[in-house]
């Protein structure tokens, strides 16, 4: 009952926590509002397109959607790091909404069948953008890591109450008022979403920027005199240093809205499969997808079973397909809570793992149990495991990979996703009409099971990969760091190494170069100055950044006087974090000048 109420006060805090950001709280209800359209709509074309064709027409209509979606995925997940994410969200809902119009008034006139499937084939190759964009914009309204993870969840769980709401809702409005009023409420609900993300608050532009008097090489003009005594405060103090000013273009984060400046521009096809290097490159970010995959082979299937179960094993026919849906929806939810509530129980990569299983391993009750309940009780634990695995498999990604690609390697995720939905449409009906609906759920849970049970020993290994690192508390506390991007922090603090001193052991000594940046974690140092005492220093204190920033030789001698532990930050990595941010640039020169003594 203590790790329930744990559970629930969490969760509590986590959604409280995204709703007060402003610009998270716009995006999750644009989302919410469109994908509560999106899933009525959805499920009015399936039972529009079963009416019209039975099983094999709903199975090959999603089957050439889902591999055109394939295609086009990653060519419109690099818009998504080209162009401004917040315009591509909007662009994408306003296209979808005048689509849906459109097929709103050829169901109506009853046109050709196959004009519709055509258009609303169209709508999905247009949403192709948009979920990569919102999973590469969130780790940019964040304050801090374990927000992220929340803000994962909050969007996952609204999306499983628009699972539960949308498909009740279409089936609902379909028997009432017929087809083209939900696919009109749908083109409503893009409207709401487009109206919301317009007020999302982008924060400033994103350029190279002109940084004057910035560092640059050389020991010409530098003048080191001794201060003995004066240099008030903890870290490297030294005498007076003057490094010559120059013109340096550097790149600052952008905004939330704003995609990040690539380094080396190349050609349009090579930046398009810029995601898929980057995960084939990595071989967590491999597994994950290749996991993920076999999660989606059974979404895939699941759009022709779930139909099949409906007028199989419920009184209600076709229709019945919204309702199972609205049970998965009921999953979701708590399935989205549960998420949020397991964010700081460090077994993201698990977690994922097990929710993956559980897409597969409920099929078998409704197989063995081919009634009413069973296929309700089936689609409820599926929901459940839904949001577990979208919500690890987003936040390992967004932890994981650089936001220079981040809408890539989700649109490659995507783009691998979407093709394992593929399969699973095409090849459900063949099972199906093979071997019946029981043995068909039987062999796909079955194969799914194996294939993902042996990735677990891997996935054990990566929750410790994706704890919070240990310096990343010592970095947060450190003024200069605090506009550095959370996401962007983390990667810095695992890059840090940790180092045992004993008592008297030199860490720097004056005159030597510059090779790193040191964080205490505890103990006792002291800085000196040819001989001369300068400061004290103690958990918590950052030192050597001088010699770093103004290219010179060290300019004081830390010793320590009692056993210590160090976090070091290696030269390059160092730069890269302070002189790749403007803000953080001037903190640097401001902690900088406070050490330096004036004349």
């Amino acid at each position: 009952m203590s790790k329930a109420s744990d559970a629930v006060r969490e969760t509590r805090t986590s959604l409280t926590t995204v709703f007060r950001n402003p610009n998270l709280r716009r995006i999750n209800l644009a989302f919410a509002g469109s994908a509560i359209g999106d899933w009525a709509y959805a499920t009015a074309i399936v039972i529009w397109a079963y009416d019209v064709g039975g099983v094999r027409a709903v199975g090959l209509w999603f089957t050439v959607r889902l591999l055109l979606m394939t295609i086009a995925t990653p060519f419109a997940s690099t818009l998504v790091d080209r162009l401004p994410r917040r315009t591509v969200m909007v662009t994408t809902d306003l296209a979808r909404g005048a689509i849906a119009a459109t097929v709103a008034l050829l169901v109506w006139v009853d046109a050709a069948p196959l004009t519709v499937f055509v258009l609303a084939t169209l709508a999905s190759i247009m949403a192709a953008p948009f979920r990569p964009a919102v999973a590469a914009i969130l780790p940019t309204l964040v304050e801090a890591p374990e927000e992220l993870t929340a803000a994962n969840g909050t969007t996952s769980t609204i999306d499983s109450l628009s699972f539960l709401v949308g498909p009740a809702l279409g089936g609902v409005l379909v028997t009432v008022i017929g087809v083209p009023f939900v696919v009109v409420f749908n083109a409503l609900t893009f409207l709401w979403s487009a109206s919301l993300l317009l007020r999302v608050s982008t924060g400033g532009e994103l350029a190279a920027t002109t940084v004057q008097e910035a560092v640059v090489p050389g020991a010409e003009g530098v003048v080191a005199e001794a201060a003995e005594g004066r240099g008030a405060g903890a870290g490297e103090t030294l005498a007076p240093v003057v490094a010559p000013a120059a013109t340096v273009e550097v790149e600052r984060p952008g905004s939330a809205d704003e995609a990040p400046v690539a380094k080396e521009p190349s050609g349009f096809l090579s930046d398009s499969m810029a995601g898929f290097r980057t995960i084939w490159r990595d071989p967590d970010l491999r597994l994950v997808s290749g996991v993920y995959s076999a999660q989606t082979i059974v979404a895939g299937a699941s759009a022709v079973f779930m139909i099949e179960m409906a007028v199989q094993m419920t009184p209600f026919g076709s229709r019945g397909v919204g309702y199972l849906d609205s049970a998965m929806g009921v999953g979701a939810v708590i399935g989205g809570l549960v998420a949020i509530g397991r964010a700081s129980a460090r077994r993201l990569a698990t977690d994922f793992g097990i929710g993956v299983v559980f897409w597969a391993v409920p099929l078998v009750l409704a197989a063995v149990w081919p009634q009413m309940w069973a296929a309700f009780l089936a689609m409820f634990i599926i929901g459940v495991a839904n949001p577990v695995v979208d919500v690890n498999a987003a936040t390992i990604l967004q932890r994981t990979a650089s936001d220079a690609v981040m809408g890539r390697v989700f649109g490659a995720l995507e783009t691998a996703l979407i093709g394992a939905m593929a399969l699973g449409s095409a090849v459900m009906p063949l099972l199906i009409h093979a071997v019946g609906l029981r043995w068909s759920l039987t062999v796909l849970a079955v194969v799914i099971s194996i294939a993902v049970l042996p990735a677990f020993i891997r996935l054990r290994r990566m929750n410790a990969m994706l704890a919070e690192p240990h310096a990343l508390a010592l970095l947060r506390a450190i003024p200069m760091f605090a506009p550095v991007e959370p996401k962007a922090l983390e990667h810095i603090a695992r890059s840090m190494v940790r180092i045992e001193t004993r008592p008297g052991e030199v860490v720097i000594r004056e005159g030597e170069e510059g090779d790193r940046f040191y964080v205490i974690e505890s103990g006792a140092l002291t800085a000196t100055f040819h001989g001369g005492t300068l400061s004290k220093m103690g958990a918590g204190d950052p030192f050597g950044e001088i010699a770093l920033l103004r290219h010179v030789p060290r300019t004081a001698t830390v010793t320590a006087d009692e056993p210590a532990v160090l976090w070091a930050l290696d030269r390059e990595a160092f730069l890269d974090a302070v002189t790749g941010n403007s803000e953080v640039n001037s903190r640097a020169d401001d902690l900088i000048g406070k050490r330096i003594p004036t004349y």
